[in-house]
């Protein structure tokens, strides 16, 4: 019988899922990779959020020590409904992809720029430089302002800025341009890769079956926001729809959630989605 719990790792450990300092994460790519290999990992999916920054630093620093793949985790939105769209495999030097990216980057300074004029206008100024900077190489957005709220003195906490301020119900929520999520799965296809839903949560069924009609690959199943129930849940849907299940710890650095490599996920996973990726990535 087909069980929600991936097997027990018998061959490679992976983690399809973890940032660098080019979106959110702490790491370099070249401390992520070697992490990666102190742990014993000999898979690891750089996706970074509307980013690929990181994948040629990342392959260089892995050299032969274990397999990288190059990957991307995109913003977009679906029924009002934020989800996040993962590729793998996909070419980062794609001119498409680069155009949507460029575009990204552009959108999210804005937004950023707009979010800051607005805590202005609620007596919490924080400086447009101070938060643009802090972004350093990778793309600005909102965990960047509330680092600079929270150096200003005016929330004690992340969570706080998150509560008070810039989440969806903040006082001063700008909220991002629309990128729909079938033009994200397509972006993702159109460059070679495979695209999976990450983090589901309690996305319902008929936009996961809109998805996979739109091209989706596959299914975040095994996610540290998913509890056994809901990693059954989502295995057998994943099972009804065709699509593979797949997993990963979403690390962003020590001390911040699940450890990188944390989340079990069978390399079968990798192997199915390889075999549905277009790419030369993949081969």
């Amino acid at each position: 019988m087909s069980s929600a719990r991936p097997p027990l790792p018998g061959g490679r450990r992976l983690e399809l899922h973890a940032h660098t300092h080019f979106s959110d994460g702490l790491l370099s790519p070249a401390e992520l990779v070697d992490l990666a290999v102190d742990r014993g990992l000999g898979v690891l999916a750089v996706t970074d959020h509307d980013s690929v920054e990181g994948v040629g630093p990342a392959l260089a620093a892995a050299g032969t020590r274990l397999e990288l793949v190059p990957g991307i985790e995109i913003s977009s939105t679906l029924e009002g409904l934020d989800l996040h769209i993962l590729g793998y495999f996909i070419d980062p030097h794609s001119g498409p992809l680069g155009v949507r990216l460029a575009r990204f980057r552009e959108e999210r300074r804005q937004r950023a720029i707009a979010i800051v004029e607005r805590l202005a206008e609620l007596g919490v100024p924080v400086s447009a430089d101070d938060v643009l900077a802090s972004a350093g190489p990778g793309v600005v957005g909102r965990p960047h302002v509330a680092q600079a709220l929270l150096r200003a003195g005016h929330v004690p906490t992340i969570e706080i800025a998150f509560q008070k301020y810039l989440g969806a119900r903040g006082s001063a929520f700008v909220p991002r341009p629309a990128f729909h999520s079938a033009e994200a799965v397509r972006v993702i296809r159109d460059a070679g890769g495979v695209a999976v839903l990450a983090h589901p949560g309690l996305t319902p069924r008929r936009v996961v079956e809109s998805l996979a009609e739109a091209g989706l690959a596959g299914l975040e199943v095994w996610h540290p926001q998913h509890n056994p129930p809901a990693q059954k849940r989502w295995f057998e849907l994943a099972s009804e729809l065709g699509l593979v299940p797949s997993g990963g710890s979403d690390f962003h650095g020590p001390h911040r959630g699940a450890g990188l490599g944390e989340m079990p996920v069978p390399e079968r996973s990798l192997d199915d989605l390889r075999a549905r990726a277009a790419g030369p990535a993949a081969r």
